[in-house]
């Protein structure tokens, strides 16, 4: 997977949401809170874009003390920004490379900054032919529902791990457990699951 988190990127804004995005996926997003604006116009300040740390939110966790965001994160970058309709900031984001937070701080604005350390990521796998039907019904829900879709070629469909990554990202499962799968050093484990999980829903 693309991975452009570098070591010059190790303290980043961190925007905590319900839903996900992981490397190789997109996020479309509505921007409205003043110190989430800021953040964007932080961002793009510059001859390019620096890295957004999204993350996932902790049910279980407090806002007082940061552990209601989920220590393994996102980066992405802003590849598309627009004004809509109802005059908020739309912006697209597109997910680089994995992250753990270290230490979080809170700014004035309650804008959160985390001082983080790269991930490596899942290690490229093929997808096995036995495997086929999880990229097959992922094309599926995609042209069901194109607002999930993101840009994809035949080799990707290919890619165990991209497949993996694409179907964590819209299942309704909890944050934990994919927290969980993503702290593996490959997509075997995330493959176990899918497969009980897709084929089960098709019974």
């Amino acid at each position: 997977m693309t991975d452009r988190l570098t070591d010059a990127h190790l303290n980043m804004p961190l925007f905590p949401l319900s839903g996900h995005v992981l490397p190789g996926g997109t996020m479309r997003l509505r921007i409205f809170e003043p110190r989430y604006i800021r953040m964007v116009k932080e961002a793009c300040n510059g001859t390019s874009c620096n890295p957004i740390g999204m993350c996932m939110l902790n049910d279980q966790g407090q806002v007082d003390n940061n552990t209601h965001i989920h220590p393994i994160g996102t980066a992405v970058t802003i590849v598309d920004f627009e004004q809509l309709k109802d005059g908020l900031l739309g912006i697209t984001v597109a997910g680089q490379g994995l992250f753990k937070v270290q230490q979080i701080e809170v700014q004035d604005d309650g804008l959160r900054v985390g001082h983080v350390c790269r991930l490596s990521g899942w290690a490229p796998q093929p997808l096995a032919e036995q495997d086929q039907f999880l990229a097959t019904q992922l094309e599926e829900i995609y042209k069901t529902y194109p607002e999930l879709a993101v840009e994809y070629c035949t080799e990707d469909l290919q890619q165990a791990d991209w497949v993996c990554l694409r179907w964590l990202e819209i299942l309704p499962i909890s944050a934990t457990a994919k927290q969980e799968l993503l702290q593996h050093d490959d997509c075997n484990a995330a493959l176990e699951f899918l497969r009980d999980l897709v084929l089960e829903s098709k019974q």
